[in-house]
């Protein structure tokens, strides 16, 4: 039979799920200061004891294990989240009763602790300040040039926050509207240099080689910071073997410089990685850029499907067919 051991403390509420004759086969015993009291018996219903429970553990012989409750909580708490720490108090956590994070420091779902005794979620560190600010302030305070928002709105759906939701939708439709009109503005230089690297002939027998490379550079701002996601989801570097999304190259939220070298005849497969040259590749379609013209193409492809279309009055036209600038315009 499994024995129940009670520390008083705050609700203890699952036990009311537990059906009338699943109760009375259990047995409790009331613990006060770490001492057994002499109240012993069976468990029932209508006993107030249920409202009183803080820690409970449960023996199963010689066994035992702490139940899912969380402990009694004390400002200030210290929270590990993801491995960052935080440190609050009890009001800020529970000022949403309805969230999760209402729920676990309510007693009404367990916590876990890591090894220093605070209480540890596996959940993202870094946004995890967002939402801690608003159970502090119910305001939404977002910098300037965020870029995790969709990376907070799954945070939000998992805490359960549903005033913090509601917030980061209006501040979703608020940027929606901010993109609208946008401008995409692309500077393209193109230049020959030579490229010394090794063959091997044969074993232990090397030569030396040469061979000019064409080396592309573009420019890119634009006034979407959606548009240069978007480019980035669709142009990617090759490295070592890999993809890579050029969207780790942004300077800034407006701001992409690309550098990429065409193929090079005669050069082998590990001097691209070894010299640090990078090829660039377009997916889905899964085709290697070699030159500004289909850099040109491909670019076009997805800034007129984004609702862009080319600037008549800017640049000159000998530019622009000369792919030395790019500039298009949205407005809706």
């Amino acid at each position: 039979m499994a024995r129940y051991v009670y520390t008083t403390g705050y609700h203890f509420q699952d036990l009311h799920e537990m059906r009338e004759n699943e109760l009375s086969s259990l047995e409790f015993r009331m613990l006060s200061k770490g001492e057994e009291s002499n109240c012993k018996g069976q468990l029932t219903k209508k006993q107030p004891l249920l409202e009183c429970v803080c820690h409970l553990y449960i023996f199963f012989g010689e066994d035992y294990f702490l139940a899912p409750q969380s402990p009694a909580m004390s400002d200030p708490i210290t929270l590990n989240v993801g491995g960052k720490l935080y440190t609050t108090s009890l009001a800020t956590l529970t000022s949403f009763p309805d969230s999760m994070l209402g729920a676990m420091f309510s007693g009404k779902m367990p916590t876990k602790r890591d090894s220093q005794g605070n209480c540890f979620i596996d959940r993202d560190g870094k946004v995890f300040r967002y939402i801690l600010n608003f159970l502090r302030t119910s305001h939404l305070d977002l910098p300037e040039d965020f870029q995790e928002m969709g990376l907070l709105r799954r945070e939000a759906d998992f805490y359960q926050v549903q005033p913090l939701i509601e917030a980061l939708q209006e501040k979703e439709v608020e940027l929606s509207k901010a993109e609208k009109n946008a401008m995409l503005n692309i500077t393209l230089k193109q230049r020959v240099q030579t490229v010394h690297f090794t063959v091997r002939e044969a074993p232990q027998i090397y030569s030396l080689s040469s061979s000019s490379m064409e080396v592309f550079n573009a420019n890119i701002f634009s006034t979407s910071c959606l548009f240069l996601k978007l480019l980035g989801s669709k142009l990617f570097y090759c490295s070592n073997g890999n993809l890579s999304s050029i969207t780790s190259y942004l300077q800034d939220p407006n701001h992409l410089t690309l550098d990429w070298v065409a193929n090079v005849e005669g050069l082998p497969e590990e001097e691209y990685t070894k010299q640090n040259l990078k090829r660039l590749w377009v997916v889905p379609a899964n085709k290697q850029i070699n030159s500004f013209q289909v850099f040109v193409e491909e670019v076009l492809k997805i800034a007129l499907s984004d609702g862009f279309c080319i600037d008549s009055s800017h640049p000159h036209a000998l530019d622009f067919m000369n792919n030395k600038i790019i500039r298009l315009i949205r407005y809706r």
